[in-house]
């Protein structure tokens, strides 16, 4: 699925390298919850950092909170705060390394705990930071004071107004109109806000609001400070999947406006689909050691969180092209392997070769074979896709050079159709554009034309013993 408008407009203003002058750019965290210093990247404005539970996630994200120090005390987090010491905890030899920017320079520093003590709290950066945890999520109702509130007598003592625009965002990500939305104090407790929103005519407290509705009117009601760190977990929690693309949509206008770095953590693949595939990183664990994956997929992240029974065998492939590929090579040449398999995008090459490396330490608790694209360099535990290009290229060079053989009829097309429309394609300079422009010109789906392409080229231009190439490895897994 390609990222929407509103990413893509962050994309855009990213790569011109001119903009965000303050950004972490990396962690690495050792001694904590299992992290024995593995370094995780923040390669995008918006990261999204996806694992089971337990695998990490609010480790980062608290000891990101950690990094910088504000101008004002009470705005700046401390470790102690996150990693307390206690009776069954012994919190010792920490270390928390970061890299910063500043403007033109990257820096480094890190913060401690070799004994009893945190150190380096006076040398971290400056810089706001917005740390939104799961005390969102608690009902109004179940908040501590906040029974006082709904069962006194009382009256509204003052309320900040949501402005037009947070009303506009706010309707937009819920979905629906609301005439108006604010956060109300009482005049029995002055401390404790109150979200109210008002739809067809009649108002709602947060006391008989829906948890999705509170938990995106507090969201949109944060102040987030320009060039500050922005830090929530479990983004997607008490929103249905389209909330949680709209929310996606309406933060990429925030970190863009106001130059924001936002790092967040997720199970959500609606989520992931939101993001460009940099800006995807995933927690494996495998025998007590943790692996970073940088650009993973989302059907990768879900697969790896899913224990419900799935085929004998894990195949990794690097996109959705791959797979189509692959999936025809096994119907012509291995069928009752087919079956077997659950042939899985992985993402980025880098991702393949971290499963590569798994694969061959027998870390995975099934059967796993994970090819790379025929463009790739040979990898430890990885194997290579037919061709020495990638599909795109192989596929449509081999057919090209057939004359496109039977592809007009498995999708119902005239030769000389798919002859011009797959050629005009080939002229493109990127070659994952290729199957969209000849499936636009031919007027038929993209999935549809690169399934027939693919069919096709295994029929006539594939090498018995390139397949056999592909499928003893599979095979083999299998036995």
């Amino acid at each position: 699925m390609t990222v929407g408008r509103e990413m893509r407009k962050v994309v855009k203003k990213w790569a011109s390298g001119t903009s965000w002058p303050k950004r972490l750019e990396y962690l690495e965290v050792s001694g904590l919850r299992g992290w024995s210093g593995q370094r995780i990247n923040f390669p995008f404005p918006i990261v999204a950092i996806v694992g089971e539970n337990g695998s990490g996630k609010s480790t980062l994200l608290q000891a990101a909170a950690s990094v910088y120090r504000s101008e004002l005390p009470k705005d700046t987090w401390f470790p102690s705060e996150f990693f307390p010491r206690t009776t069954w905890d012994t919190v010792e030899n920490i270390v928390i390394r970061y890299g910063y920017q500043q403007g033109t320079d990257h820096l480094s520093g890190s913060i401690r705990k070799p004994t009893s003590r945190w150190l380096g709290h006076s040398q971290r950066p400056e810089r706001q930071v917005v740390y939104i945890d799961l005390n969102r999520l608690q009902p109004v109702g179940t908040r501590v004071g906040y029974a006082r509130i709904a069962k006194t007598k009382h009256a509204e003592a003052s309320a900040v107004a949501f402005s037009d625009d947070e009303v506009q965002r706010f309707s937009g990500v819920m979905g629906r109109a609301y005439d108006s939305a604010r956060i109300a104090l009482t005049d029995i407790d002055r401390t404790r806000e109150v979200p109210v929103i008002a739809r067809g005519g009649a108002a709602f407290s947060g006391f008989h609001q829906g948890s999705g509705e509170i938990t995106v009117a507090e969201l949109i009601r944060t102040k987030l400070p320009k060039y500050s760190l922005v830090l929530i977990d479990e983004i997607e929690s008490s929103l249905h999947p389209r909330a949680q693309r709209r929310l996606m949509r309406d933060l990429a206008d925030r970190c863009r406006e106001d130059e924001l770095q936002i790092i967040l953590t997720t199970h959500s693949p609606y989520i992931l689909e939101e993001l460009p595939q940099d800006a995807r990183m995933q927690i494996l664990e495998s025998g007590g050691t943790k692996v970073i994956a940088p650009g993973v997929s989302p059907q990768f992240a879900m697969t790896k969180m899913d224990d419900e029974s799935h085929p004998e065998c894990d195949v990794y492939v690097e996109d959705e092209a791959a797979k189509a590929l692959l999936s025809e090579i096994l119907s012509a040449h291995a069928q009752d392997y087919f079956a077997r398999c659950a042939i899985v995008p992985y993402g980025s090459s880098q991702v393949g070769q971290a499963l590569g490396l798994m694969s061959s330490q027998n870390r995975f608790t099934r059967p796993t074979c994970v090819f790379l694209d025929g463009d790739s360099s040979p990898m430890t535990g990885c194997h290579l896709l037919p061709g020495s290009d990638t599909p795109e290229h192989v596929v449509f060079g081999g057919l090209h050079e057939k004359g496109w053989t039977n592809v007009g009829g498995r999708i119902g097309r005239g030769i000389s159709l798919v002859h011009d429309a797959c050629d005009r394609a080939m002229t493109l300079p990127e070659h994952h554009d290729w199957v969209k422009a000849a499936a636009n010109e031919l007027k038929c789906g993209g999935e549809v034309l690169w399934q027939a392409m693919c069919a096709e080229w295994v029929a006539t231009c594939l090498a018995t013993a390139d397949a056999e190439h592909v499928v003893a490895p599979i095979e083999e897994a299998l036995a």
